[in-house]
């Protein structure tokens, strides 16, 4: 699906107009909402993986690499909301498309220039990079058919972190065919893919029921709970091993302790939080589990980075505050 065909598919006269455009500073407040804030670091870690197995590059070459990483996640994520307001009108009334504040046509322009900006930003260090940013936002675009079969959605979603390395990479070695051979490409991209999945599969439980109502068969309402507890666990053991064998591959010879103690919280926190998710009965129930994955994500890839490049463990402490802040401060508890 392209974006000029997303567009157009929605009818100009589907609902009611918005309460606020582009125009009005109100727009923003609600579009920051619609963004997820508290998932940036998401992206923003995965990405700085690649930045730590890539060729050093300049201070303020980094730092813009960093900031577009870190910024895409709140992007895709209003992009693929445009698409799933059918369930989070049962799961998640509070946000802004759900209650009529922003409208649909808007949010996925002003999500996909934000996205091209980001994009333009990493071509910027790289060229191939606008290749990977388009099969990202493609990615993200069919994100939304896919969750409606049992198997589709996680991989889909995964796919598209697992490529933000990958950037990260291209952003530091120019030459896409040095950057393909790198022996730290694959275990990066694995261990993104992995523990992203953890994420995607927990995150079901906590919309069983809303999926179930508008005809979306993921995991746990075509099987159950459990069962998708399993394969996530299945999935966060991968995750580990592809992440050890990324470390070993990048010769870490005197690990830091912070930096070593950091991964090691991530590692145990993607396995717990599948304690936590075993006995969810309820869609409400699902939260701490969720949260604990997404804390968790953050934290082994932030440590990932950290221990392959020393110097990039500068940025761990004021993600990590940012993201305990901004998920205190999410409007949703239920919601992550």
């Amino acid at each position: 699906m392209s974006a000029l065909s997303a567009v157009s598919a929605m009818p100009a006269s589907a609902g009611p107009a918005p309460s606020y455009r582009p125009s009005d500073p109100r727009f923003w407040r609600a579009f920051l909402v619609t963004t997820r804030p508290y998932l940036l670091p998401v992206s923003g870690a995965a990405g700085l993986v690649g930045l730590a197995i890539s060729p050093p590059a300049s201070g303020a070459a980094t730092a813009l690499a960093f900031a577009a990483l870190f910024l895409s996640y709140g992007l895709g994520q209003a992009l693929t909301d445009v698409f799933q307001t059918d369930t989070d009108a049962l799961s998640a009334p509070y946000r802004p498309l759900v209650r009529g504040l922003v409208g649909k046509r808007d949010v996925l322009v002003v999500s996909l220039a934000g996205l091209l900006a980001c994009g333009a930003a990493l071509a910027f260090a790289n060229p191939w990079n606008l290749l990977l940013a388009l099969l990202a936002v493609l990615g993200l675009l069919a994100y939304s058919p896919l969750k409606r079969t049992p198997w589709g959605g996680p991989p889909c979603n995964s796919a598209v972190v697992a490529l933000l390395p990958a950037i990260g990479l291209l952003c530091g070695e120019p030459s896409p065919v040095r950057a393909l051979r790198s022996p730290l490409l694959l275990p990066a991209m694995a261990s993104a893919f992995l523990s992203y999945a953890v994420f995607v599969l927990l995150g079901y439980l906590k919309d069983v029921e809303a999926d179930r109502a508008t005809g979306y068969l993921t995991l746990p309402v075509r099987f159950s709970r459990r069962a998708t507890v399993v394969v996530s666990l299945a999935h966060a053991l991968a995750a580990v091993a592809a992440s050890l064998l990324l470390l070993g591959r990048g010769g870490i010879a005197s690990p830091s302790f912070p930096h070593l103690a950091l991964w090691g919280a991530g590692v145990a926190g993607l396995l717990a939080s599948h304690a936590l998710a075993w006995n969810v009965r309820r869609d409400a129930d699902a939260s701490p589990a969720v949260t604990a994955s997404v804390l968790s994500f953050v934290a082994l890839h932030l440590g990932e980075a950290a221990l392959l490049r020393p110097a990039l463990g500068v940025l761990a402490p004021p993600v990590l505050v940012f993201l305990a802040f901004a998920l205190l401060s999410r409007p949703c508890r239920e919601q992550v």
